[in-house]
C-alpha cells in the first residue's frame, strides 16, 4: 500500500509542479506544447520505425531512422520549445544542436531559457549582427544549462519514474486504474500527457497503461461531447483524435468531462494492466501515438484485445457520465481553440 501511495503521491507532486509551470510561468503552455511536439518527433518515430518497421519487419534502414530519432530528444526539445515560444528559428536551432546528446528534460530547460533570452539578444545586439553574435552567445549558454541541469533532473525524475514503476509492478490493477485515470485527465486538460510521460521517462507497463488509457478515454470524450451536445460533429471527432484542439470547450465544461475521463481512463488502464501491455517509448501518451506505439513491444493480438476492452471501458464511462451529468448546463467556450500536435 505504501508503494502505491508513494507512486501516486510523487506523480501528483510532479503534476502539480508541471501544472504550475504551464499555467504560471511566462509562455509556459507554449513551452509545454513544444515539448509534446518534440516527443512526437523523436519517441513516436523511434517506437514505430525502430521496433515495428525495423525489428519486427527486419528493415535495417528504418531501424537506423528510429534509433537516430530517439537519441535526439533533447535536441528536438531545445529547438521546438523556443520555436513554440516565438523565438528566432536560427537561434532555436543553435540551442538544439548545442545540447548534443542530453535528454529531453535538460533540452527542455535549455530551450525554455533560450526562448526567453533570444528576443532580448536580437533586440539589444546591432541589427545585421544580432543573428551571428546571438548564435555565438546562445550556443554555449544552452549547453551550459543542459550540462548543469542534467544530473539534478536525472536523479529526481528517475526516482519518480522508478517509484511509479515499482507501484505498478506490485499492484498492476490498482495502479492501472489510478494511473490510467490521472493520465487521461491530463491528456484532456490544457496540459500535456506526452510531455509529462516524456519528462518522467516512463516505460514498460506504466507507459503502456498511460498510452492505452489515452486511447480508451478518447471514446469517453467522444460520447460525452455527443450526448451532452458540447459542440458539433466536428468537435466530437476532434476531441477524440486530439483533445487539446478542444481546450476551450473542455475548460468551459470541466466537471462532466474530467470526472468521466478519470473513470474512462481508469477502466482502459485496467485493460492495459490485465493484458500486460508494455510500452518502451516514453512520451507517447496521446490517442494516436498511444494507439500505435504498443504494437512495437507486444504481440499484435494482445494489443488488439487490450484496445478492445479499453474502448469498451471508455465508452461505458462516457455513457454513464452522460447520464449522471445529463442536467449539466453547458457553457459556451470563451476563447478560440488552441491547436497543437501533442496532448
Amino acid at each position: 500500500m505504501m508503494t502505491i501511495l508513494s507512486g501516486v503521491g510523487l506523480l501528483l507532486v510532479a503534476l502539480a509542479g508541471f501544472s504550475l509551470f504551464s499555467l504560471k510561468m511566462p509562455k509556459g503552455q507554449l513551452a509545454m506544447s513544444g515539448m509534446a511536439n518534440a516527443a512526437v518527433a523523436t519517441f513516436l518515430v523511434e517506437a514505430i520505425h525502430k521496433y515495428i518497421t525495423g525489428d519486427l519487419l527486419g528493415i535495417d534502414f528504418f531501424r537506423t531512422v528510429g534509433e537516430t530519432s530517439g537519441s535526439l530528444s533533447g535536441v528536438a526539445a531545445a529547438i521546438m520549445v523556443p520555436l513554440s515560444m516565438g523565438a528566432n528559428p536560427v537561434l532555436s536551432v543553435v540551442a538544439g544542436v548545442a545540447v548534443g546528446s542530453y535528454g529531453i528534460l535538460p533540452g527542455f530547460i535549455a530551450g525554455y531559457l533560450v526562448g526567453m533570452l533570444s528576443p532580448i539578444v536580437e533586440k539589444k545586439l546591432p541589427e545585421g549582427l544580432n543573428i551571428i553574435l546571438g548564435a555565438l552567445l546562445i550556443a554555449p549558454f544552452a549547453h551550459l544549462i543542459a550540462w548543469a541541469s542534467d544530473p539534478v533532473v536525472t536523479v529526481l525524475l528517475t526516482r519518480i519514474g522508478g517509484t511509479i514503476t515499482a507501484a505498478t509492478e506490485q499492484s498492476p490493477i490498482v495502479m492501472g486504474f489510478l494511473l490510467g485515470g490521472i493520465m487521461k485527465m491530463i491528456c484532456t486538460s490544457p496540459l500535456s500527457s506526452m510531455a509529462l510521460t516524456a519528462m518522467l521517462g516512463l516505460s514498460g507497463l506504466p507507459m503502456g497503461i498511460a498510452a492505452i488509457a489515452c486511447v480508451g478515454g478518447s471514446f469517453t470524450n467522444g460520447i460525452i461531447f455527443a450526448r451532452l451536445k458540447l459542440g458539433n460533429k466536428s468537435n466530437v471527432i476532434a476531441v477524440m483524435l486530439e483533445p487539446l484542439t478542444q481546450a476551450d470547450i473542455v475548460t468551459s465544461n470541466p466537471i462532466p468531462i474530467y470526472c468521466s475521463n478519470f473513470f474512462g481512463g481508469g477502466l482502459a488502464g485496467i485493460s492495459a494492466a490485465v493484458f500486460q501491455i508494455i510500452n518502451n517509448a516514453p512520451g507517447t501518451a496521446s490517442p494516436i501515438p498511444g494507439l500505435l506505439a504498443p504494437f512495437a513491444f507486444n504481440p499484435p493480438l494482445q494489443v488488439v484485445l487490450a484496445l478492445a476492452f479499453a474502448v469498451a471501458g471508455g465508452s461505458l464511462a462516457g455513457f454513464v457520465g452522460s447520464l449522471v451529468f445529463k442536467g449539466h448546463k453547458k457553457r459556451a467556450a470563451e476563447t478560440a481553440s488552441a491547436v497543437t500536435v501533442g496532448a
